[in-house]
């Protein structure tokens, strides 16, 4: 993979961090807001697929190293 592909994935892994922030701080405002709990899980599940995106990218920027 060369320098820049591992820039843009980094890149791209910086923004899901903070786009993973932003769900986590909406769902706290809805949980306290009492939101409705159907909407509070569909935004569990966005937070939770843009986590496992973010670990999938990771792996790609730094793969396992088998001794």
């Amino acid at each position: 993979m060369s320098d820049q592909e591992q820039a843009e994935l980094r890149m791209l892994v910086a923004r899901l961090r903070h786009e993973h922030e932003d769900f986590d701080v909406a769902i706290n405002a809805m949980i306290q807001t009492g939101c409705d709990q159907l909407r509070i899980q569909r935004m569990k599940k966005k937070k939770l697929a843009i986590k496992d995106k973010i670990t999938e990218l990771e792996d790609q920027i730094i793969p396992d190293i088998i001794a």
